[in-house]
């Protein structure tokens, strides 16, 4: 079975991306064309994936975005249907899981066995024996919050641990004992452009989930700068609203595509050129 960082590696080479475009549908926000259909949200997902999926390393389905409105048997869809019709492309699970040992399981089973996700973000809060229920899947990704994209992010990520940060120590942690079977990645927003380049000093070529582009306003220049790795790979920079809703109507496929094309020609200028 191919590994999940194995998988996104060749999608960056295969699309020339590091675009994810991140799946977070809101009913109140489809085109009105599909708000009758049966299955809305798979709909308008199919029609986004089959849109970009020539321009992208990677979805992101938010799970939260299904729940809300019942529809986890959409979220079942659309990723059946990526693996189906796209499988060279990895789909992220963005669940943000962490609980006790136990509990962990439990998540790791819905999102890698349930929802056939091929990386699912957690939390590590609780420490290390409750990510280890993810990470003994070696083959999947494990994509472990650290820098996050939104304001707040600095009252607990910025406390001092000894001399370091709340996030340098996470990013230690990743790069010195969670990461023994190479399936992990780390959180850090794009609003962060200068924590961004101290957690690459710290972890290595450990890639990126890059939120906090789009809708939130981190500039994609200095977070490619910062984040790349020396081969200008490393980076997973995920934008959901920008693309999903760069139209409201009929035309939001073609749209979607634009912006994310967009996004990657905008991205591959930062870009560290390996010749």
């Amino acid at each position: 079975m191919t590994s999940f960082i194995h998988q996104l590696t060749q999608a960056w080479d295969r699309n020339n991306s590091l675009v994810c475009v991140g799946l977070d549908p809101e009913i109140e926000r489809l085109p009105e064309g599909l708000a009758g259909e049966a299955s809305p949200i798979f709909q308008f997902n199919k029609a986004i994936i089959d849109a970009t999926a020539d321009l992208v390393c990677a979805y992101k389905p938010q799970f939260a975005h299904y729940a809300a409105y019942e529809a986890e048997d959409q979220l079942e869809r659309t990723i059946e249907y990526i693996h189906r019709t796209y499988p060279a492309i990895p789909v992220i699970l963005d669940a943000k899981r962490g609980d006790i040992g136990s509990t962990a399981e439990r998540y790791a089973i819905e999102a890698f066995e349930r929802y056939g996700a091929d990386a699912v973000t957690v939390n590590p809060y609780l420490g290390g024996d409750a990510l280890e229920p993810f990470l003994k899947y070696e083959n999947k990704g494990v994509i472990i919050l650290c820098r996050t994209s939104n304001p707040g992010a600095r009252d607990v990520q910025d406390l001092q641990v000894g001399s370091r940060r709340v996030y340098h120590a996470i990013a230690e942690l990743v790069a010195r004992r969670w990461n023994t079977r190479g399936n992990c990645m780390l959180v850090v927003g794009a609003t962060y452009p200068q924590e961004l380049a101290e957690i690459r000093e710290i972890a290595g070529d450990v890639p990126f989930l890059v939120p906090g582009v789009g809708a939130q306003g981190g500039d994609v220049a200095q977070a490619v700068k910062n984040g790349q790795t020396r081969d200008g790979r490393g980076l997973v920079i995920s934008s959901s609203r920008a693309i999903l809703y760069a139209s409201s109507g009929p035309d939001f496929a073609s749209a979607a595509r634009a912006a994310t094309s967009a996004l990657r020609d905008q991205i591959n200028a930062s870009r560290r050129k390996v010749r």
